[in-house]
């Protein structure tokens, strides 16, 4: 197909931009839309069937918007409202909004894996014909209950169906069989809280980034615990060295000694957790002892993973410890003091009560 030549000034050309910039902060999209073709077609070169497939318009769209360009110049880039009431999504309609925007930028066809509110506010003009003002789309997806957050990495290897099984099965019937029983339910895991610090977000001056010194020391103050279902009692060794599987039966040994009931005891799968030696040191506790593995790459169905995060968060996020003594007496101060409050521990056992509609309500042994 023939391409028009047209040649526009630097001045139009940084007119277009702005009317773009002023299109974006207004949110008209149809305007955004069209000064954007018109900068693709005659600025930037691009291809015309890139072009209409990017922006999903006509071949008569594009040259009648052209053609009025010629013509009316600035003037042209206007829109009208054409009177009666403005359109509304109905409730199917949002419905169906809400499971595009659960499937992701990339299974509506666009080319990103963020939603903004101008693309929503384009998705709800494609799809159902209803064009929003960009700043009502914020109110109508805070409505739906939705909220603008940061997203985070999950492992591409996670068995969804695994995990389901897991909150749906597997801990239903370890729940029963513990009551029946009289057992404690352990949820165990390990951190370690290096010397050279760790940065979180925090609240500064604009312009004026936090600087939080380091010691660069590759060092780090590891611990091994285990928080229990029913009553939230915390248990904690730290370890010199690395985790292995001899410091973890010595740790469980020192659980054991502290307490007489059997010990179903929920781990992940880390090697020195399902080690031969560990294998071995399974069945020679088989009478006070049962094992129970987590999902594989699920860290988030771990209580006690929310526990080291706190920790971390209060005391060792954004601060600088010039020696390490000073960096285990913080760490030994935030153990003693929830091992102190097992109310608080409770508390992070809510994904066992919530998800699996149990409704057990956590109590004090």
């Amino acid at each position: 197909m023939l391409r028009l030549r047209i040649r526009l000034s630097d001045t139009t050309v940084k007119e277009l931009h702005r009317r773009l910039a002023q299109a974006y902060t207004l949110g008209d999209v149809r305007l955004l839309r069209r000064i954007s073709v018109l900068l693709g077609y005659l600025v930037q070169g691009l291809a015309l069937a890139d072009l209409l497939a990017q922006w999903s318009i006509s071949e008569a769209s594009l040259f009648r918007w052209l053609h009025a360009f010629v013509l009316e110049k600035m003037d042209s880039l206007v829109y009208h409202h054409g009177g009666g009431r403005p359109s509304r999504l109905t409730p199917g309609q949002k419905r169906e909004l809400c499971d595009l925007l659960d499937a992701g930028p990339e299974a509506a066809g666009f080319d990103t894996g963020c939603w903004s509110t101008l693309l929503i506010q384009e998705l709800v003009r494609q799809r159902f014909g209803v064009l929003y003002n960009r700043f009502y789309i914020s109110e109508l997806l805070h409505n739906l209950a939705y909220s603008y957050q940061k997203a985070r990495f999950v492992s591409d290897h996670l068995d969804e169906a695994r995990r389901q099984a897991w909150l749906q099965q597997e801990w239903p019937q370890i729940l029963r069989q513990a009551k029946q029983r009289g057992a404690l339910i352990l949820f165990g895991d390990e951190a370690s809280f290096p010397q050279w610090g760790t940065l979180n977000y925090t609240w500064a001056r604009k312009g004026q980034q936090p600087a939080i010194k380091t010691s660069g020391k590759r060092k780090g103050y590891k611990v091994l615990g285990c928080i229990e279902y029913f009553s939230g009692r915390f248990f904690h060794q730290a370890i010199e060295g690395r985790f292995t599987s001899a410091s973890y039966q010595t740790f469980l040994l020192q659980v054991l000694a502290q307490t007489n009931e059997p010990l179903f005891i929920i781990q992940d799968g880390a090697r020195y957790h399902t080690s031969k030696a560990m294998q071995q040191f399974w069945a020679e506790h088989s009478e006070r002892i049962t094992v129970y593995q987590l999902p594989s790459y699920s860290p988030d169905y771990n209580p006690i993973e929310y526990l080291w995060r706190k920790i971390k968060k209060g005391k060792t996020h954004n601060r600088y410890f010039a020696q390490f003594g000073e960096l285990i007496a913080t760490v030994d101060q935030a153990l003693a003091y929830f091992a102190q409050h097992a109310e608080l521990v409770l508390n992070l056992f809510g994904l066992y009560g919530a998800e699996t509609g149990l409704a057990e309500a956590a109590k004090v042994a």
